[in-house]
């Protein structure tokens, strides 16, 4: 025993890899090993020397067994010492910085339009994407013979042929959401209707989906003036100016009556643009007083109440804001564009004009 102790515990001391010490227990206590062997024969042995055998086989196994483990353990120690001399890290190093999503502009200047109507007393409401050929066209005052209702302007939903439901299109403007909202919630009323619309066009300033906001107040006094005043200091909030010039032209839309197209007064100077000074405009929305069929469609009495409704595109106003030159980029653009126009997380901006987020 003491020779077989001698020979284990001299070739585990001489393992000079964790590939080596293995070797050398396989050949002392693996199935094959010389130890594993001699204990196989103590069944052979008479109950006296089977005895006094077995309990030295059981010492020299232990004792082995130790020895592996601790000139294993020693043998990963060194390699950790030689992987860490190799690998120097720095700890004290600032870490690598990551990139981080970013918000897209279009949902920006929502999160931003939204927070300046709300200081102004408006909320929000919400509707289908589909709808129905009479909340989108029939209710809003626009009769069946109007060119938006054509093929060239609307994307009508498929009908199977013995499909006799009633028209839906995706919605050309969130103009239905107001139909929706008097509907719901009746008069007075203020809110502003944000979200997705379609329109079969496609050119530097437009796109089959792009972004609206309208904005609905009905009461029993309202007037354009007040209208007037709700544009404006939305323009000076939104804009980040002191001052804004607004110019109404008469115009036609169906639903309100009368109606005017909006222009703001800019500037444009060596490509930089200036909101609220010079000597040009620019149509930025259309509006006008609510049309008494339209209150009449929805519910409400035309004879008792009264009311503005205005309408502008996100997208257009987003580029107007951050100097983005093509609304297609909206829908196009990789990563690089909305790097260099996106908006990290926590980017809530402070709203003049006393508005806060």
């Amino acid at each position: 025993m003491s020779e077989l102790r001698g020979k284990y515990i001299e070739a585990v001391a001489g393992a000079a890899d964790e590939t080596a010490l293995e070797e050398v227990r396989l050949a002392a206590l693996g199935k094959k090993g010389e130890i594993s062997a001699l204990m196989a024969t103590l069944g052979k042995m008479d109950p006296e020397e089977r005895k006094s055998s077995g309990a030295a086989l059981n010492v020299l196994k232990t004792e082995i067994d130790a020895a592996l483990r601790a000139r294993k353990s020693a043998l990963s120690d060194a390699a950790l010492d030689e992987r860490l001399k190799a690998e120097w890290l720095d700890v004290t190093l600032p870490g690598r910085p990551r990139r981080t999503g970013t918000i897209h502009p279009v949902s920006q200047v929502m999160d931003e339009l939204t927070a300046i109507f709300a200081d102004m007393g408006f909320s929000v409401a919400e509707g289908p994407q589909v709808e129905s050929d009479w909340y989108n066209f029939d209710a809003l005052n626009i009769p069946p013979e109007h060119p938006a209702r054509q093929e060239h302007d609307t994307f009508f939903m498929h009908r199977a042929e013995g499909d006799n439901r009633p028209p839906h299109v995706l919605r050309t403007h969130t103009s239905p959401v107001q139909i929706r909202a008097m509907m719901d919630q009746g008069a007075p009323i203020r809110v502003i209707a944000p979200g997705r619309v379609y329109r079969m066009d496609m050119d530097q300033t437009h796109t089959p989906m792009f972004h609206q906001v309208e904005g609905l107040a009905i009461d029993r006094d309202i007037s354009m003036a007040n209208l007037k005043w709700v544009l404006e200091e939305f323009c000076r909030a939104f804009f980040e100016v002191d001052k804004v010039e607004l110019r109404f032209r008469a115009s036609h839309f169906p639903f309100t009556e009368p109606s005017a197209e909006v222009d703001i007064r800019y500037s444009n100077v060596g490509g930089q643009l200036k909101i609220g000074e010079g000597d040009k405009w620019m149509e930025i929305l259309g509006s006008g007083m609510v049309h008494p069929k339209v209150l009449a469609a929805a519910g409400v009495n035309p004879d008792e109440w009264q009311g503005f409704a205005f309408g502008m595109g996100i997208d257009r106003i987003a580029m107007l804001k951050y100097g983005i030159p093509d609304l297609r980029a909206f829908f196009e653009a990789d990563l690089r564009w909305l790097r260099h126009y996106g908006f990290a997380a926590l980017d809530l901006p402070d709203l003049p004009g006393g508005l806060s987020r």
